[in-house]
């Protein structure tokens, strides 16, 4: 049985991290976890910059790596920071110092790449994940910067926000009080109180959640010190986790760090994740919590053997993707019917045209994403619709596409009804290269013929055939209606597609006897 051996690191806010997995079709087994701790976060979050000490520190790190790396044979890695390199205005300058210095190419995630990445996390280590999730279930992710609450029912995914109430965010907000007060559990408690609050207003109301999942820096800690006695369980209950925190609380910082093992700097950083997980708790009002020892890196690994077909997944995560834009639609008042129709007319001109386009299955799923949400603006502008929807889409967070994905959807939106500009004067506002506007191009014009066969919002036409008859694509519908204006609308939509693939869409209607 093949064995591919697969590094994932992480740079994250407290410590840079890498894990080496031997992978094959029935295991994902872990060999090795090495973990240095730097906090980046205390520079990245209060200055705004990584000192050139911790760039070096961070060289010296990763060259350690590649040595282990390479005495384990590993074939391949992937490296990735979140927030604490990304909110940063230099991030460009320090990762090409790093690459120069190093060799290591280093990818910065979204946030929404990240979230995804960590419950794929959960996915890959927990047999009992489909099963939990079929209950109303909650991955809440507790980052430095903000937490993730993504929610879960009969395996799907209902909705992912985030609320900037991070454990380093609140740290570095409330480092006087910390100083200064003996009450500084309260004082944190106090400010997660009011966004969790509105959080549970809109997206609790009706909702009953069972299970949560509590993932982030310090989950592993808290879980191996509550289930010290179960060493395969990562279970507890409410009360099990309130009688922990009150015990924690009852220490004086240094006992509490000792009795869990953690670096004597983390102090607030530990505080403040107690009191952020107790109150999510008592907000979403779950009986059974669920800890498990992961981080960045187990999503990493999960995600290169899932691509790699190495491993199967028995979760769809693609559709979480999916049911989140369509969320998002539904929450901005899509005609759910007319959406239902565009994507079946849009996704099958793109998979008849892959000879004409010759874009992958990743760009599929960012049309059918434009689809779901192409209407979305007309929730705040009937008039400039466009132009509200594209910045509806960049002010959202869609989970598991990464910012430029989310630009890119935004776009092929923005360009549906509005005409398209020079690569030139696109470049100017835009942080897409040459083939990412080309995509936009393409993808655009297959969105304009979808919308012009159902304008009317009707339905007169469910299903087309797609046929490529030299300069033409012939669209074919079986249909009883009268279709004139669908037809009138596709032949002013027809000269851009012509412009983009050099074929001119006609629509007809079948012959019947």
């Amino acid at each position: 049985m093949k064995v591919t051996i697969f590094a994932a690191i992480e740079i994250a806010s407290y410590e840079v991290s890498m894990k080496i997995y031997a992978l094959s079709p029935k295991t994902m087994k872990e060999i090795t976890y090495v973990r240095h701790r730097m906090e980046l976060g205390k520079d990245a979050y209060r200055l705004g910059k990584i000192s050139n000490e911790r760039v070096e520190e961070l060289c010296s790190v990763l060259l350690d790596f590649k040595r282990i790396m390479k005495e384990y044979g590993a074939a391949e890695y992937r490296a990735c920071a979140t927030a604490v390199i990304r909110e940063l205005e230099s991030s460009s300058l320090i990762l090409d110092r790093i690459f120069v210095k190093t060799g290591v190419q280093i990818e910065i995630l979204s946030n929404s790449e990240s979230r995804f990445l960590g419950y794929k996390s959960i996915a890959s280590q927990e047999k009992d994940f489909d099963k939990i999730i079929q209950k109303g279930t909650a991955i809440i992710d507790v980052g430095g910067e903000s937490v993730q609450i993504s929610l879960f029912d009969k395996d799907t995914l209902v909705s992912t926000q985030n609320i900037h109430i991070g454990t380093n965010r609140l740290k570095e907000r409330l480092s006087n009080v910390y100083e200064q007060s003996s009450h500084f559990a309260e004082v944190v408690e106090e400010i997660a109180n009011n966004a969790l609050k509105t959080y549970r207003k809109l997206y609790l109301k009706d909702r009953k959640i069972e299970n949560i999942i509590l993932i982030g820096d310090y989950s592993p800690y808290i879980s191996r010190y509550i289930n010290a006695a179960q060493t395969e369980s990562h279970a507890m209950s409410a009360e099990e986790y309130n009688a922990f925190y009150k015990e924690m609380l009852s220490k004086n910082p240094q006992e509490m760090l000792n009795v869990l093992g953690i670096p004597a700097e983390s102090e607030a950083l530990i505080l403040t994740t107690l009191v952020v997980y107790r109150k999510l708790i008592e907000e979403t009002e779950a009986k059974d919590i669920w800890m498990p020892s992961l981080n960045l890196c187990d999503g990493l690994t999960y995600d290169y053997a899932e691509k790699s077909k190495i491993l199967r997944s028995a979760h769809d995560f693609e559709n979480d993707i999916i049911v989140s834009a369509k969320n998002m639609g539904k929450r901005y008042q899509s005609n759910k019917n007319h959406v239902n129709v565009m994507t079946t007319l849009a996704l099958t001109i793109f998979d008849k045209t892959k000879s004409l386009h010759g874009m992958q299955k990743r760009d599929r799923l960012l049309l059918q994403i434009a689809v779901l949400l192409h209407d979305c603006g007309k929730f705040i502008s009937m008039s400039h619709s466009a132009e509200c929807s594209y910045n509806i889409i960049m002010a959202s967070e869609i989970i598991g596409l990464s910012h430029i994905e989310r630009e890119i959807v935004a776009n092929i939106v923005k360009y549906n009804s509005m005409d398209i500009i020079s690569y030139e004067k696109f470049a100017e506002g835009s942080s897409l290269n040459r083939d990412q506007y080309m995509k936009v191009c393409k993808l655009a014009a297959i969105l304009r013929i979808s919308n012009a066969m159902d304008r009317s919002h009707k339905q007169k036409i469910q299903e087309i055939r797609v046929n490529l008859k030299d300069t033409k694509m012939i669209l074919t519908v079986d249909t009883l209606e009268d279709i004139t204006l669908e037809q009138g609308l596709l032949r002013e939509k027809a000269e851009f597609f012509e412009d983009v693939f050099g074929v001119t869409p006609v629509l007809r209607r079948k012959k019947t006897m």
